[in-house]
């Protein structure tokens, strides 16, 4: 191994360890701190992977997340965590399944409505449920845990989605979905079986999004559909992904560190305006920042290199 791979394999380490330890070393508002930005960590980068690769803006992030919670809710006194989780993953990657079988044919706007009425229909199928079957507005998760386990629970699927991002930009999957962000066209005709690539990735990012709602209901105690499928979440995993940029599995991350601490402000001082601000946050990014941080970081890697491949030789023998 590389010596730059073992001094980033160390970092590495060194920042997980350090990750690890946040909820013995703090207290309890840096553990839920902690917990907001690994349960959006783990959104952005779940959706980079899909819709940052193919260029599909996919707004059915909460359909997931919210699926996962009130799997939680459901079964988490019946059955040990472990086996919520393993219903959640199930769950979720059959409605994900289903809905790419529907959907991804469609582009454009049409996927972008299709995916936000999913997220109304879900919600609304879910208060239909309560209402008429389980005759309750919402349910309370008895889970016997601590933040702290919520936060290392999300930490180690934080290292997970990751890892799946990282392997995915290497892999030939990876090179199909970036041709279809490319040229969806022009990729089939390569023979890219565009379908098959498309409905793969979006089952795997939705697994990831089902899983983080499942991990992270006990955190409320209690749950209703307007908790659990609000919208809100979509457009903050969104803002957050494009902010960073998707250049990069990694990029995303960019974008969460700054918003999480922002969002955690205006809803502490301006409630009443959060979703103002995220609209004016939105198209100041759309505008300002089309390719995000991780955009603008590397145009200016790439100026140096480009003013020295442009500028002449020096000549290796003295001018008379």
């Amino acid at each position: 191994m590389s010596r730059p791979r073992v001094a980033l394999a160390a970092v590495a380490i060194v920042a997980l360890a350090a990750l690890a330890a946040v909820p013995k070393l703090g207290n309890d508002y840096t553990t839920s701190l902690g917990i907001n930005l690994l349960m959006f960590g783990v959104l952005a980068t779940a959706w980079g992977m899909f819709s940052g690769t193919t260029r599909y803006i996919s707004l059915a992030s909460v359909s997931f997340f919210g699926l996962g919670s009130y799997v939680t809710a459901v079964f988490a006194d019946k059955l040990p965590f472990v086996a919520v989780l393993g219903i959640a993953l199930v769950v979720g990657a059959v409605l994900a399944l289903v809905v790419g079988l529907m959907t991804l044919r469609l582009s454009g706007m049409y996927f972008v409505i299709f995916t936000f009425g999913l997220t109304e229909l879900v919600r609304q199928l879910v208060t239909w449920y309560e209402a008429n079957v389980s005759r309750s507005v919402g349910r309370y998760v008895f889970v016997d845990t601590s933040p702290g386990e919520i936060y290392w629970k999300l930490l180690v699927l934080f290292v997970l989605v990751l890892g799946a991002a990282w392997w995915a930009s290497r892999s030939r999957l990876g090179f199909a979905l970036r041709l279809i962000g490319e040229d969806e066209a022009a990729s089939r005709h390569c023979g890219v079986d565009t379908t098959r690539a498309k409905l793969t990735m979006f089952v795997i990012s939705s697994v990831f999004m089902v899983l983080v709602g499942a991990i992270v209901a006990p955190r409320w105690t209690y749950i209703d559909p307007s908790i659990a499928f609000n919208a809100q979440i979509s457009f903050q995993v969104v803002i957050m992904a494009l902010l960073g940029g998707v250049g990069a599995f990694w990029g995303p991350l960019l974008g969460v560190l700054p918003l999480v601490f922002l969002f955690e402000v205006l809803i502490k001082y301006f409630p009443n305006h959060f979703s103002i601000v995220l609209g004016l946050i939105f198209l100041l990014i759309v505008y300002a920042l089309p390719r995000g941080v991780l955009g603008l970081l590397q145009g200016r890697w790439r100026r140096p290199n480009d003013a020295a491949k442009a500028a002449p030789p020096a000549s290796a023998e003295p001018r008379p």
